[in-house]
């Protein structure tokens, strides 16, 4: 395994590269001041909110690429390269569907905030995590000044068990992907990491071969396939270790500094 090749390293972010305090290690820093000097370009690829994946990586914010929002935002220092809305017309019914399924919470992610439609403060205190800009509104139907790219849903116990049956039949016209524990996102059959990635990789001019992607959950899986050097975490789910062609540590391991590290050293042979 020639790791001196690649010239793309592309992490997952809850899971992979935060630790399960939602933190970014020193030694990921310390990791990254070398890759400019090895033409290495670091791309965060996440879930989560555009700006809540700045907030994580404030200190480098403008040297990377980020894919936000599983893919329905790609943005390269202040260059949008991406915008993947989901269909209007489509979004009113969703959410009418999904205040059908019990103990469930809506967020309903623009690009310039999200929005949700409870007060209940547990919800609210964790979602904050992953949330950076938000407004509580009456009715989430009625949103209508900003450009939507995902609905996510939360649910406390399992999304995949409680939230993913209600929805499975959506997977024909929209893309429906079981992104956490207790997350489930519903956007445009194009707004994933992977075809977002391969926008980024075709304007860099990486190959597939010269790509390192690292991931744990279903929302990994398309961005996995387009890295030969492609890694599942050791916490990750069963379907990313079967698609990966790698697996690393933990995420409270230092996975990810670990492969890294093997990077630089090969690097600097």
């Amino acid at each position: 395994m020639d790791l001196s090749k690649v010239k793309l390293v592309v992490t997952d972010m809850d899971g992979t590269l935060l630790n399960s305090k939602g933190e970014v290690s020193n030694t990921f820093y310390k990791l990254f001041e070398k890759f400019e000097q090895h033409q290495i370009h670091f791309v965060a690829a996440s879930g989560r909110q555009y700006s809540s994946i700045t907030n994580k990586l404030a200190p480098i914010v403008d040297q990377i690429t980020i894919i936000a929002e599983n893919g329905g935002i790609a943005k390269q220092g202040v260059n949008e390269l991406l915008t993947t809305n989901l269909p209007t017309e489509k979004i009113n019914s969703l959410i009418e569907l999904l205040r059908n399924i019990d103990n469930t919470y809506i967020v309903l992610c623009g690009k310039n905030s999200s929005y949700i439609e409870t007060n209940n403060t547990e919800f609210i205190n964790l979602f904050n995590e992953y949330y950076a800009a938000y407004k509580i509104v009456e009715d989430l139907t009625k949103v209508t000044n900003d450009d939507f790219v995902k609905i996510a849903v939360y649910h406390f116990d399992s999304s995949e068990d409680y939230i993913y049956p209600a929805v499975k039949h959506l997977e024909e016209s929209l893309q429906v992907k079981v992104s956490g524990k207790n997350w489930l996102d519903l956007s445009h059959p194009n707004a994933n990491k992977g075809y977002a990635l391969k926008l980024v990789q075709e304007k860099l001019g990486v190959t597939k071969a010269e790509t390192m992607v690292f991931g744990d959950y279903n929302n990994d899986l398309e961005m996995l396939a387009l890295a030969d050097f492609s890694y599942a975490m050791e916490n990750a789910h069963p379907n990313v270790v079967k698609v990966a062609n790698y697996q690393t540590k933990s995420n409270d391991e230092n996975g990810v500094e670990y492969i890294l590290d093997k990077l630089i050293s090969a690097k600097e042979m």
